[in-house]
């Protein structure tokens, strides 16, 4: 990878991909610059290194990819936009029975959008929160999607993507918004 410029090896997610296309990153939305029948390109802003964990990306280490939804298309779990809030960092797992509970550290500015059966996404994976406390929060993976993503890869002090639920990012800045003289 150089510096600007992120090359995937994929083949699902290319199997109609087009120049220009989005692609989601370990939960950041991508623009196709790229692509061949096996993989893809995209080039890496500045402000996307500065906010996401795609930096620390090494040649030949798994990520996590979705292709952007179809309008005409089932919508599970919650609104993921691809649009990284910021980097967390994996504190802790725990074994329950098939499943693991991952902590993980937010930066103070998330924490507000982070509550006890609300959404949150981890590397472009919609899950629900399972506990907060203070700037520390668990989700629980369950056997699936361990298998199936790249959080089988991380381990305590690995930085992930995450992105706060955009709802309530939309009701903070309404209320926060001057009142009219509309009443």
């Amino acid at each position: 990878m150089s510096q600007y410029r992120l090359a995937v090896k994929a083949q699902t997610v290319t199997s109609d991909v087009k120049l220009g296309d989005s692609i989601s990153v370990n939960g950041a939305c991508l623009t196709v610059v790229e692509f061949d029948s096996g993989s893809f390109a995209v080039d890496l802003a500045p402000e996307t290194l500065r906010r996401t964990s795609l930096g620390q990306v090494s040649a030949g280490g798994a990520v996590n990819l979705e292709r952007a939804l179809l309008a005409s298309d089932r919508m599970g779990g919650h609104i993921v936009q691809g649009h990284v809030d910021g980097t967390g960092t994996v504190s802790g797992f725990i074994s329950e029975a098939d499943c693991y509970i991952m902590e993980i550290e937010a930066p103070s500015s998330l924490v507000p959008y982070i509550v006890e059966k609300g959404f949150i996404s981890v590397d472009g994976i919609s899950l629900t929160v399972v506990q907060r406390t203070n700037n520390l929060f668990t989700i629980s993976v369950i056997p699936f999607t361990m298998q199936n993503t790249n959080l089988h890869e991380r381990k305590v002090g690995d930085a992930v993507n995450l992105e706060a639920d955009i709802l309530a990012k939309y009701v903070e800045s309404l209320l926060a918004a001057k009142p009219t003289n509309l009443v």
